[in-house]
């Protein structure tokens, strides 16, 4: 079924930010793993995998609609160099890949592309309600505990 260029533009997009979550939380997790955090690793592991099933729908749908997958383009990749500063930069990805999706999403309102807005509405789901709480909610428990005690209960 021929799709629409634009979503199939914007899928694309998504695609690329998706990847590089999946890059990020491969390295950040290995790092975990290499610090001694195992329930950061653990965590981290996970959203990996979720983040590449995102891509797999993603590229399902890409060619679905006849278009071709852009595996190529990442959007930046930001390895942090502690804790904190790595959980920031999942964050930030988060944030990033919520608001593309938003903006996929009334895209395919506009067009009238339902099918693929049904699609991308558990990622966004997922994005926020899953990820990006979860990272708001380490943020704010360095905060609390203060970040040796938050680190002592990551081991």
């Amino acid at each position: 079924m021929q799709g629409n260029p634009q979503i199939i533009d914007a899928l694309n997009g998504l695609l690329a930010a998706e990847l590089a979550a999946m890059d990020q939380y491969f390295v950040h997790a290995e790092m975990y793993a290499d610090m001694g955090l195992s329930k950061l690793h653990e965590r981290i592991d996970h959203e990996f995998y979720d983040e590449k099933g995102h891509a797999q729908k993603l590229i399902e749908r890409i060619l679905m609609l006849e278009g071709k997958p852009d595996i190529h383009t990442r959007t930046p990749v930001r390895i942090g160099q502690d804790v904190e500063e790595m959980l920031a930069n999942d964050l930030q990805l988060e944030y990033e890949v919520g608001d593309a999706l938003k903006a996929a999403i009334a895209l395919c309102e506009r067009e009238r592309d339902f099918n693929t807005r049904a699609i991308l509405l558990p990622l966004l789901s997922d994005t926020e309600e899953d990820h990006a709480h979860w990272l708001e909610q380490q943020l704010r428990l360095i905060k609390l505990v203060g970040r040796d005690n938050y680190l002592v209960a990551q081991m």
